[in-house]
C-alpha cells in the first residue's frame, strides 16, 4: 500500500512538473514588439473590446474590435460628422482561416487564428502617418506564439508603427478607418 501511494505522489509530482515548465515556456504575447514600432502590450484587454465588424479579405476571416474611446466616437457619428478619431482610439483586427462549423457545416466559422493587427490614434507620436500608428502580428501555429510581421508577410509589414499607412491612405478623409460601425 505504501508503494503504491508514493507511486501515486511520484506520478503527481511528474505531472505537476510538466504542465508547471510548460506553462513556463508559454510565450506572454504581451511582451512581443514590432522593432521600431508597437508593442502588443500597448493592446492589452483588446480581447474584451466591441465588435465593430467582420470581413473577409481573400482567404481570411476577421473580427474588426474597438476599445471603448473608438466605439463613443462611431457612437457620435462618425464617419459623417467629420470629426477626427480622438487620441488613445484603438482598433484590433483578428484574422482566422475559415472553417466549418461541425456541428452545422453550413455555418463558416473562425478556425486557425492567423494573425493580429492593430491600430492606435496618438496625432504626437505619429505625426507622419496621420496621426495612427500600426502593428500586425502572426501566429505560429505550431509554438502558439506571436511574432512581428515581416516584409515577407502578405500583405508586407515595415519594422516600424508606419506599416498600415500606405494601405490606409486611400481612406485619409475617413480619419484613415475603413471600417464602419453598423446599425444595431
Amino acid at each position: 500500500m505504501k508503494s503504491k501511494r508514493m507511486r501515486t505522489i511520484a506520478i503527481a509530482t511528474a505531472l505537476v512538473s510538466a504542465l508547471g515548465s510548460s506553462a513556463m515556456s508559454a510565450q506572454d504575447k504581451y511582451t512581443v514588439k514590432v522593432p521600431g514600432g508597437l508593442a502588443f502590450s500597448e493592446f492589452r484587454g483588446y480581447e474584451g473590446w466591441h465588435l465593430v465588424s467582420i470581413s473577409q479579405d481573400g482567404p481570411l476571416i476577421a473580427a474588426i474590435l474597438a476599445n471603448p474611446m473608438m466605439i463613443r466616437a462611431y457612437e457620435a457619428g462618425f464617419p459623417g460628422n467629420s470629426k477626427p478619431f480622438p487620441d488613445g482610439a484603438k482598433m484590433a483586427k483578428i484574422h482566422w482561416s475559415p472553417k466549418k462549423m461541425e456541428t452545422f457545416p453550413a455555418a463558416t466559422v473562425p478556425g486557425t487564428l492567423h494573425d493580429v493587427d492593430f491600430m492606435v490614434k496618438d496625432s504626437k507620436r505619429f505625426k507622419d502617418s496621420g496621426g495612427w500608428g500600426w502593428a500586425a502580428f502572426e501566429y505560429d501555429t505550431t509554438s502558439h506564439t506571436f511574432a512581428p510581421a515581416t516584409t515577407a508577410a502578405k500583405p508586407p509589414q515595415g519594422h516600424d508603427a508606419k506599416c498600415g499607412f500606405a494601405c490606409h491612405t486611400i481612406v485619409k478623409n475617413r480619419d484613415y478607418v475603413f471600417t464602419d460601425y453598423q446599425h444595431r
